[in-house]
């Protein structure tokens, strides 16, 4: 896989996001209260809200335009409501953050 380098850790607060642009379209990186971190497209699969705006618990967040709450780890809506977002591989190295270029051209396409 080709991992393109988006930042460090520290550049995301406990359970925030931060946004990076890509050719595919923006990618949301969350930082949990337990510092996994996840990668997910920032719109909401509902009314495409920006997802990295929104709160995050757990391993999910919460949208901030109509309260859907997306898995990180799945990109799936949670409870009653269905759909879903594309997920991106993330890889830790140390400080610094990377996720995988191919999933985002692969699911692109």
């Amino acid at each position: 896989m080709n991992w393109i380098a988006i930042g460090s850790i520290s550049d995301i607060p406990r359970r925030g996001a931060r946004c990076v642009a890509t050719p595919g379209g923006k990618i949301a990186v969350f930082r949990t209260a337990e510092d996994q971190v996840f990668a997910i497209e920032d719109h909401c699969p509902h009314k495409g809200g920006p997802l990295s705006q929104g709160i995050v618990h757990g391993a999910a967040v919460t949208c901030p335009l109509h309260n859907w709450v997306i898995s990180l780890e799945t990109g799936k809506a949670l409870g009653a409501d269905e759909g879903a977002v594309r997920t991106i591989p993330v890889r830790i190295e140390g400080e610094r953050l990377f996720i995988a270029l191919e999933a985002l051209a692969s699911r692109a396409a």
